[in-house]
């Protein structure tokens, strides 16, 4: 993910009122030192086991939401607001989420293209998702 994508979805999380959850590598502390236009300290918390934190947040009742094209995707539409702690789990732009978060999902959220794009930026998909789960779009 590059530093725009990470700074932009840094600025998303703070619109909602939303933290962002990313790996603990040295290249994303980098990314987001760089990416990082907000004036404030932002919520950000650096996970050092992605697919074993989301099982203990899923053990906490955390409705846990992935962004990705499946087979029992959800439209972006039909995603009711969150009304309960959600975690929305984004994957890498090429390969998507890896299939051991995958089986962790509660739910899996699609946003439909008509170009002939596949998928969005991951920045922009994420943001989409966050406001809807936000309730403010």
């Amino acid at each position: 993910m590059h530093d725009a994508n990470l700074g932009t979805l840094l600025r998303t999380c703070d619109a909602v009122g939303a933290c962002l959850a990313v790996p603990a590598f040295r290249w994303v502390d980098e990314a987001l030192a760089r990416g990082n236009t907000l004036r404030h300290r932002s919520c950000v918390h650096r996970v050092r086991n992605p697919v074993q934190w989301l099982g203990e947040e899923r053990s906490r009742s955390t409705r846990i939401i992935g962004v990705e094209l499946a087979d029992e995707s959800i439209r972006l539409a039909d995603l009711a607001p969150a009304r309960q702690r959600t975690v929305m789990v984004l994957g890498h732009e090429a390969t998507g989420i890896p299939p051991e978060a995958l089986d962790l999902l509660d739910a899996v959220v699609e946003i439909p293209m008509v170009g002939t794009g596949a998928s969005l930026n991951v920045a922009v998909a994420g943001s989409l998702v966050l406001y809807k789960l936000a309730g403010l779009l």
